[in-house]
C-alpha cells in the first residue's frame, strides 16, 4: 500500500512536466540543532558546548536566570549553573541535584548509567558562582531551592519529553527529596542515596547508638576512641604541628574558629565520623596506637578528617550547607562522653560553629517535620539507598508504602549505591527504576559501561570526596 501511494503521488508531477509546468517540491525544513533549541529557551544561556566526552554524547555548560526570591519573581535575579549530558531526546532525563557546587566535567550518576539516559546536574543556590550579589541568606531554604529545580524542569520539559527521574547523594539526595515534596509532578521517580533525615534535631541518640555498634568488631571502635583521647592528651604538641602545617599551606583561622587550638579540637572530634564515612573495617589496622609518635598521629588524623578542612580556606566554601543545617536541615551531635574531660570548647560540634559569626542563625524544626511526615504518609515512587556502616544513615528516611522502597548495602559507607546491594535487592531496585523511567528491558552492556563518564559521582555531605 505504501509503494502504491508513492507512485500515485509521482504521476501528477510527471504529467505537469509534460505540459510544460514545473512541479514545485518543497524543501524539508532541517531540524533545529539541539544547541539552537536550548538557546531559544527563556532564561537559559548556553555558556559553552564542550568536546563530546564519549561517542554518542554531547555536553553543555549552561545557566538559568532565577529569581533570588521566588515569591518576588520580578525582583533581583541570579544565574544558576547547570550542566547537560545529552544522549538522545527520546531517552529518559535524570535530574541530578548536587546539593553543593557543580562539577565542570561530564559524569553519569548511577541512574543515568542504568537507564542510558540524559542528565542535567544543577548547582545549589548560594554555592559560588551561583550566588546572588548581594546575597540575602534568608532566601537560602529548601523551598526556594526546590523551586529553582522546578523552573529548570519546566524549561527543559518540551525538549526532553520522556520520563524524568531525580537523584542525588548525601545532601544532593536530601535536595531531591525536598524537590519531590514541593513539586511531586515534576518527575516520575526519585532515587536518593545516603540521604540523612534529621527530623528531631535535638534528639541525636541514634548517632551514639550507631558508633557503639558499627563494624564487625569492637576492637576497631575502641581503637578510634583511644586515638581521639591520645590526640587530645597531646594537644600542645599536636597544635604546634598544626601551626606549622597552617603556615606551610597558607591557612588562616580568623573568620570561623578563631584559633588552631579550636580547629584542632573540632578536627579530632570529627575523626570517628570521618573514618566510618569514607573508610571501613578494612582500614582499622591503620589506626595508630598510644605508642605512635606525634607526627604519626597527626598524619593519620589529617588523612582521615583533614586538618585543612576547618581552616577558613577549607570551611567557608561550604557556608551555604552549614547555614542550611543551622536553620532547617539539622545536624548530628554525638555526645562524646568518653572525651568530656579533655574538651575545652563546650557544644562545639554544631552547625553554627562552622559558620562566620554573621551567618549563624536559629534552627527552625518545622520544615524537616513537614518533609518527614509527607515522606512517611504521602510520597510515592521514592527509592532510598543507605550503607550499613555510614553514620549519615543513622537517621534515615522511612518512605510510605506507595510504590516506595528502602535498601541498605551491607558493609557500605557513604558511597553506597545500587551496585553495592545484595543481588536480590540490586535486581529489585534496578527493575523499579526502569519501570518508573519507562525503559523496557536491560540497557546494553556497551551503553551501561562508559568508563570516562563513570569514574566519579560527585557527592558528599560536608566535604568533597
Amino acid at each position: 500500500m505504501r509503494r502504491r501511494t508513492v507512485a500515485a503521488a509521482v504521476l501528477p508531477a510527471i504529467a505537469m512536466s509534460m505540459i510544460g509546468l514545473t512541479a514545485a517540491v518543497p524543501a524539508q525544513a532541517a531540524e533545529p540543532d539541539l544547541r539552537d533549541r536550548l538557546e531559544a529557551l527563556p532564561n537559559v544561556t548556553v555558556t559553552s558546548e564542550q568536546p563530546a566526552p564519549a561517542p554518542g554524547y554531547r555536553f553543555f555548560l549552561l545557566t538559568y536566570r532565577q529569581p533570588v526570591d521566588h515569591t518576588d519573581p520580578g525582583g533581583q535575579t541570579f544565574e544558576q549553573r547547570f550542566q547537560l549530558l545529552h544522549r538522545a531526546e527520546d531517552r529518559p532525563m535524570v535530574l541530578h541535584t548536587t546539593g553543593y557546587d557543580m562539577p565542570e566535567y561530564a559524569f553519569r550518576s548511577e541512574p543515568t548509567a542504568l537507564l542510558d539516559a540524559n542528565q542535567i546536574s544543577v548547582e545549589q543556590r548560594f554555592f559560588t558562582p551561583s550566588r546572588p550579589q548581594p546575597a540575602d541568606w534568608d532566601t537560602l531554604n529548601i523551598w526556594q531551592a526546590a523551586t529553582d529545580h522546578h523552573r529548570i524542569v519546566q524549561a527543559l520539559a518540551d525538549v526532553y519529553t520522556a520520563n524524568w527521574i531525580s537523584t542525588g547523594a548525601s545532601k544532593g539526595g536530601m535536595t531531591s527529596v525536598y524537590h519531590r515534596r514541593y513539586y511531586p509532578r515534576d518527575v516520575d521517580g526519585v532515587v536518593a542515596y545516603v540521604a540523612p533525615n534529621d527530623v528531631h534535631n535535638k534528639s541525636d541518640a541514634a548517632y551514639d547508638r550507631f558508633f557503639a555498634t558499627v563494624g564487625a568488631t569492637p576492637e576497631c571502635r575502641t581503637a578510634l576512641k583511644t586515638l581521639q583521647r591520645e590526640a587530645l592528651s597531646r594537644r600542645t604538641d599536636l597544635v604546634n604541628l598544626y601551626d606549622d602545617y597552617a603556615a606551610a599551606n597558607d591557612l588562616t583561622f580568623e573568620r570561623v574558629f578563631g584559633s588552631t587550638d579550636k580547629a584542632f579540637e573540632m578536627t579530632v572530634l570529627d575523626v570517628e565520623w570521618a573514618f566510618w564515612q569514607y573508610s571501613g573495617e578494612s582500614a582499622c589496622g591503620a589506626v595508630p596506637g598510644p605508642e605512635a609518635t606525634d607526627q604519626e598521629i597527626f598524619d593519620f588524623i589529617d588523612s582521615v578528617a583533614g586538618f585543612g578542612f576547618y581552616a577558613d580556606e577549607g570551611i567557608t566554601p561550604y557556608a551555604p550547607y552549614y547555614h542550611q543545617a543551622a536553620t532547617q536541615l539539622g545536624w548530628p551531635q554525638p555526645k562524646f562522653r568518653y572525651l568530656k574531660d579533655l574538651l575545652r570548647y563546650p557544644n562545639l560540634y554544631v552547625a553554627n560553629s562552622s559558620l562566620p559569626a554573621e551567618l549563624r542563625s536559629r534552627h527552625d524544626p518545622w520544615p524537616m517535620t513537614d518533609v518527614d511526615r509527607w515522606v512517611r504518609r504521602q510520597a510515592s515512587e521514592m527509592l532510598f539507598v543507605y550503607g550499613s556502616n555510614d553514620p549519615w544513615g543513622a537517621e534515615p528516611f522511612h518512605p510510605s508504602d506507595n510504590d516506595s522502597h528502602t535498601y541498605t548495602a551491607p558493609g557500605a559507607n557513604h558511597g553506597a549505591d545500587i551496585a553495592a546491594l545484595n543481588p536480590a535487592d540490586r535486581a529489585a531496585a534496578t527493575a523499579t527504576l526502569r519501570r518508573w523511567a519507562g525503559v523496557e528491558g536491560a540497557v546494553s552492556a556497551r551503553s551501561a559501561r562508559v568508563g570516562v563518564l563513570d569514574e566519579r559521582d560527585p557527592r558528599d555531605i560536608r566535604r568533597p570526596l
